[in-house]
């Protein structure tokens, strides 16, 4: 491992540590009003497609941001549909 690929996993440390406390908060308050699930829906997926690309490429860091960005953006988004549909007045 290179200095180039520690700077990257330093900042996906960053970048990813920046949807946990959205994930915590989504999950402890069951709050989904402002969340906008068509934003994440196409960010889980774009997120997935740039893991197979680091994959592909064997981008160490790259993979690893985007593995973990999949779990928790994917995770805001089932959220969001499990919650949406359990808030009271929904049929």
């Amino acid at each position: 491992m290179n200095s180039l690929d520690v700077l990257g996993l330093v900042a996906t440390c960053f970048t990813t540590s920046s949807f946990v406390p959205q994930v915590w908060r989504t999950w402890k308050t069951r709050d989904v009003s402002g969340i906008s699930l068509p934003t994440y829906v196409i960010i889980t997926v774009g997120l997935a497609l740039w893991l197979v690309y680091g994959w592909l490429r064997g981008d160490m860091p790259l993979m690893v941001a985007n593995a973990v960005m999949v779990v928790l953006t994917g995770a805001i988004t089932v959220m969001k549909i499990r919650f949406q549909a359990q808030a009271p007045g929904r049929r």
